[in-house]
């Protein structure tokens, strides 16, 4: 089993960590940070389930999942022993929009 962070989760990673350095400092970026690879770590491991992303279950698409630490949400989907990140976001953010921009690439 492996958690692969695609490219645009790791490019939302870095700009969450640059955003929380900026505002609240290292501390609480670490924590953040914790947070996101420990849900991730339990997804993977098969010991914590997500629920299906609203915006795409409600067109019959119900392979992606989304689960929350305490300020973000992580949207993966597994695909035999992997687990892939395609989004993370601040539960702050425009998440719909953020969603619709990854899967148009606009």
């Amino acid at each position: 089993m492996a958690v692969v962070i695609l490219p645009d989760a790791q490019a939302d990673l870095l700009g969450l960590q640059d955003y929380m350095l900026d505002k609240w400092g290292e501390a609480s970026w670490l924590k953040a940070e914790d947070e996101i690879f420990d849900k991730l770590a339990k997804v993977d491991a098969g010991l914590f389930n997500g629920s299906p992303v609203q915006e795409l279950a409600s067109v019959g698409i119900l392979d992606y999942l989304n689960v929350y630490t305490s300020h973000h949400k992580l949207v993966y989907r597994k695909a035999g022993h992997e687990t892939y990140v395609y989004l993370v976001a601040g539960q702050r953010q425009d998440f719909p929009t953020l969603l619709m921009k990854r899967l148009f690439k606009i």
